[in-house]
């Protein structure tokens, strides 16, 4: 009941705007990021982009942080009084040490202090289960380790949207679907979204009691509704996107499932906003302006929307990717001060000396899908579990986030660690036969764009052959898999740890779950931190461990 009044009254509010609107087109920029993973310092990657000099070449050019996107959306929004900042989800989770160190909360105070307004959530949100995310809106000191900074997190100023997040007891949003804002009266809808795929690339544990509805679906639902209330302007901030061929502002071509999501949105959305990909593209999907900035804070994409004062709705719709150059934008002493503060409390943490390496253990992978620093990770979580009973380890390559350099000193810091491994995943030792652990290997290139799969790093004494002129599901060298040096047979029992996100069926293994007696053990970065502090000289070992035929 209480909704529906809270409806009318909207409604009756926006009637009411209506009668003071202008005579002339009203023009609004909305200004917009994604992607940003509490990416507060510049990335040292910065942004690759067409060389000017030479289109057939690329160029890095220095971007992002906190203190000049502060700036550059400061500079953005002055150039007209109707404007809006919002952004595309993923602005927290996977995090660099000086955020996450802090549970992200000085993210969330950083974007506040930018004034951002609205953002769709992103799969990365939901790293530390839905519960934190609620924190992450309202605030609250109750997470574990939570409120290490200078004062109680109070929550997000700006307003997280989840029209497609339903909770399965209730039937209704996580968080609210939409925000609306009024530029002279004529109101706007930012319906914010995140993609159906989330429960397979999050620890499923966090979401669950979630259902991710589809996503155009869900906007098409809302269109009625907003239009009711007299809204005919209508934005989508959704967390998916797609991968252009073209330079940062271009858009020749494009591919992915934004592509078919905007094809199926009712033709009343005028405009999306994306992200997820990494990507930045500034492109026209079936009439439709689409839209996305890259990553971590080194672009922002000013948005220009004309709004027609008799029917409400937009007329056009034009934008630019702009740079976030850190040589042109100055930095926020705002942003600079709260930046300051946490590093002041994150230096000690991030310093802490755990151990010696021998070499630097590169994140790359060879053809078979083995990297030096994946077979480390993997060993070290093995050994971590032995206690457990386990026999093999089994790590997915998109939780290694970074190499491992080697130091001047060859001393390795938590610093270095964390970057490498930033999630927290508990190890999760379980029971499967050998017939699991071959399906569980077949899920390696399950709905994979190219051959090469998403190949586990494995530790020592685990071997095995696949075959790259064969289809998924079918790649396994049969008798292939030996553990210590003997034939894994399919009725054998084995005790195998990966970390909680796969055991949940995180990347779409899905068999993981299958698992039986499972054990939680330590966190991943526990485990990494141990095996350095035991072995003082570690360097790159021989990739032989998987073996790839053809």
């Amino acid at each position: 009941m209480r909704h529906h009044l809270f409806l009318a009254a909207l409604a009756t509010a926006l009637l009411a705007g209506c009668a003071t609107r202008p005579s002339e087109p009203v023009a609004v920029k909305v200004l917009a990021i994604n992607d940003f993973h509490g990416n507060l310092k510049p990335s040292a990657g910065g942004i690759r982009i067409k060389d000017p000099a030479d289109p057939t070449k690329t160029v890095t050019v220095q971007a992002g942080g906190a203190e000049h996107l502060a700036t550059a959306v400061q500079q953005l929004r002055a150039l007209n009084p109707n404007h809006v900042f919002v952004a595309a989800g993923d602005l927290i989770g996977a995090s660099p040490l000086l955020s996450a160190l802090f549970k992200d909360e000085p993210t969330i105070e950083a974007l506040g202090l930018m004034g951002l307004e609205a953002s769709a959530v992103g799969n990365h949100e939901f790293d530390k289960g839905a519960s934190e995310l609620l924190r992450m809106q309202n605030g609250g000191c109750t997470a574990t380790d939570a409120c290490k900074g200078p004062q109680p997190f109070k929550g997000a100023s700006f307003k997280y949207l989840a029209a497609s997040t339903i909770v399965d007891k209730t039937g209704q949003p996580l968080l609210p679907a939409y925000h609306v804002k009024s530029f002279q009266g004529i109101p706007v809808a930012f319906i914010g979204l995140t993609l159906k795929e989330t429960p397979t690339i999050v620890v499923p544990a966090g979401v669950a009691g979630l259902t991710f509805r589809d996503e155009a679906e869900t906007v098409n639902a809302l269109v009625p509704e907003l239009k009711r209330q007299g809204i005919e302007a209508i934005v989508v901030l959704i967390h998916e996107g797609g991968v252009p061929t073209g330079d940062y502002n271009e858009c020749p071509g494009i591919s992915g499932p934004i592509v078919e999501i905007v094809k199926k949105l009712d033709k009343a959305v005028d405009l999306v906003v994306s992200g997820h990909t990494h990507r930045a593209y500034n492109c026209r999907i079936d009439g439709r302006l689409v839209t996305s900035g890259d990553k971590y804070g080194t672009i922002v994409t000013q948005i220009d929307l004309v709004l027609d004062p008799k029917t409400g709705d937009v007329t056009s719709t034009k934008a630019e990717n702009v740079i976030v150059r850190t040589n042109s934008f100055a930095k926020d002493p705002r942003l600079t001060d709260l930046i300051a503060t946490y590093e002041k409390l994150a230096v000690p943490l991030a310093r802490r000396p755990i151990g010696r390496i021998g070499a630097a253990l590169p994140q790359s992978t060879n053809p078979a899908g083995e990297s030096p620093l994946g077979q480390v990770i993997a060993d070290a979580q093995l050994a971590a579990t032995r206690d457990a009973g386990a026999q093999l380890a089994l790590m997915n390559p998109g939780g290694i986030r970074a190499p491992l350099p080697m130091p001047a000193d060859g001393v390795v810091t938590y610093g270095d660690l964390f970057s490498v491994q930033p999630f927290y995943n508990n190890l999760v030792t379980m029971t499967l036969t050998g017939a699991q652990l071959v399906q569980v290997l077949e899920q390696q290139w399950a709905g994979q764009p190219s051959a090469a799969g998403r190949v586990m790093q494995v530790s020592k004494g685990f071997t095995y052959s696949w075959d790259a002129a064969k289809p998924p599901g079918q790649r396994v060298v049969p008798g292939s898999l030996r553990l210590n040096g003997q034939p894994v047979t399919a009725e054998q029992s084995l005790r195998v740890t990966v970390n909680g996100f796969l055991a949940g069926g995180g990347d779409n293994f899905t068999l993981l779950k299958q698992g039986r007696e499972q054990r939680t053990g330590m966190m991943d970065i526990d485990a990494l931190e141990a095996w350095v502090k035991a072995n003082p000289t570690i360097t790159p070992g021989s990739l032989d461990r998987v073996t790839r035929l053809n």
